[in-house]
């Protein structure tokens, strides 16, 4: 037998494996990266980050009292990650919007994975009619819509409705009549241009010949449809200063006129440009703002939850300064004083029909080398050839989770090794930009423990037995996981 099992999974990893993050304290503002408290806290409050790992391009809803939110997923598959929340701060993943994402290019399939940091970009999701609609766009191919009666799902295959590339950032929205409009952003000659089509109400389609152009200019990006008040508000990031900072303009018609723009929010250089998201108002009649940090660090873009208050009918996110602009927010009240929900260690055993929501592959998978009913209770992975030698980036099913940045995290797997061959390896890995992994090597020699770092192998002993624990270590800094041989041991020969 070709393979080898996974049968217990403790905890998160941008590798193969899961998570858990623990925190100590914290009074003030911290700086970026030092946070102890995040998210939900056992007094009402919450803490900045309440995501803190790369949930980019964040947007979010409110349905009755339920908040959905999505999330860019790249390269991975399934794609475009769906979370809930009861409270705006404390969001847990409960399904994807792309099952298949080769409805996108035959470039994410696992014979090819060519499409790293590109695939599926930021999107938008939308409740409208008794259906959830996620709209997205990827920098090849263009821009992508699908629905469903629940957010967990099923989602519908993808509709195409606007097959060209270089086009950024979408958004939508219904007025009272019904009618639907769609935003995007083309790149020209180093300007941005933005407008706005008339689209059927069920988002399948959208009119290319009802373009309107709201403007032109240098960098913008982060484009969101919203309605309050009695205005339609475009919000949107722009650069300047070294930084992203939030602007709108606003009309009493979708169709406008749309005035000039406004900034809301400063540069926010300190705290790493909060700058893209989804302003929601809650059932207490607040409104918030759930944002990414577009520069981010090593654990991507996180996200954070600031208020929103009103000044002459113009959304100030965050804290007002003297200056009348939005400032990053480090701690709050729950809003509606909801109760938080208690952080957990997650643990995957393998007893479900289909592969829990917190998992994604690297590209799609080749599906004929992995069972989760082969030996029910356990993951079976069977050995996949790389399309590149020695480059970890082209081996095909690879199971991942995000990684998250908090001062304490540790990831534990379990592996039953008996059905390795000669030439396989199997293991845990964090991997980025660069990458590390802990594993199993069978050779002709037998069994050995390998470390490697970047394709340079820094530590190998040999070991024998059937069944192995693999533990990763590392806090909040970044730096290099600490990987442990947990223990191995004989175990029998049935299962």
């Amino acid at each position: 037998m070709s393979d080898f099992v996974f049968r217990k999974l403790w905890l998160l990893s941008l590798g193969l494996v899961c998570y858990f993050a623990y925190a100590t304290g914290y009074t003030d503002p911290p700086s970026w990266g030092s946070w102890g408290k995040w998210g939900s806290q056992p007094d009402g409050t919450y803490f900045n980050l309440v995501l803190p790992a790369d949930f980019s391009d964040i947007d979010c809803i409110r349905a009755g009292e339920d908040y959905y939110a999505i999330s860019s997923t790249f390269q991975y598959s399934p794609g475009m990650v769906i979370l809930h929340s009861g409270n705006l701060v404390d969001w847990k993943i409960i399904g994807h919007a792309v099952t298949d994402i080769r409805q996108i290019s035959p470039e994410m399939n696992w014979d090819r994975m060519d499409r790293y940091g590109r695939g599926i970009w930021a999107g938008s999701i939308r409740y409208y009619d008794n259906k959830y609609y996620v709209l997205f766009r990827t920098p090849d191919e263009g821009f992508f819509t699908t629905w469903a009666v629940h957010p967990a799902g099923p989602w519908a295959p993808l509709t195409t409705i606007l097959p060209e590339a270089g086009w950024d950032d979408c958004s939508a929205i219904w007025d009272e009549a019904g009618n639907a409009y769609f935003i995007g952003t083309l790149f020209r000659d180093r300007l941005y241009e933005t407008y706005l089509f008339r689209m059927a109400p069920d988002c399948s389609s959208i009119d290319r010949s009802s373009a309107m152009l709201l403007h032109r200019g240098g960098s913008r990006e982060a484009s969101k449809l919203i309605q309050a008040g009695g205005w339609y508000y475009l919000i949107y990031s722009r650069t300047g200063g070294g930084s992203r900072y939030v602007v709108a303009k606003r009309a009493k018609s979708i169709t406008g006129p749309w005035s000039e723009e406004k900034q809301i929010m400063a540069p926010n250089l300190g705290s790493n440009q909060p700058n893209q998201g989804g302003i929601v108002q809650g059932p207490d009649e607040q409104w918030y703002f759930l944002t990414h940090h577009g520069k981010g660090d090593w654990e991507g873009r996180a996200v954070s939850l600031l208020p929103v208050t009103w000044k002459d009918e113009w959304p100030v996110i965050g804290s007002q300064g003297d200056d009348g602009l939005g400032y990053m927010v480090w701690n709050g009240n729950l809003p509606l004083k909801a109760t938080p929900e208690k952080k957990e260690w997650y643990c995957d055993d393998f007893s479900r029909e289909g592969l829990e929501p917190h998992w994604e592959w690297n590209h799609y998978p080749d599906n004929e080398k992995w069972s989760l009913t082969e030996r029910p209770g356990w993951l079976r992975m069977k050995a996949v050839k790389p399309l590149q030698k020695n480059n970890l980036k082209k081996v095909p099913n690879m199971l991942t989770q995000w990684v998250y940045r908090t001062s304490s995290n540790e990831v534990t797997v379990k592996m039953d090794i008996r059905g390795m061959v000669n030439g396989q390896t199997a293991g845990l890995c964090h991997y980025a930009a660069t990458y590390a992994w802990l594993g199993v090597t069978k050779t002709e020699a037998g069994l050995s423990l390998i470390m490697n770092e970047n394709e340079r192998i820094t530590s190998q002993h040999f070991i024998s037995g059937n069944d192995i624990w693999l533990r990763s270590d590392w806090g909040g800094g970044g730096d290099l996981p600490v990987f442990l041989l947990y223990r191995w041991r004989e175990l029998p020969a049935s299962g």
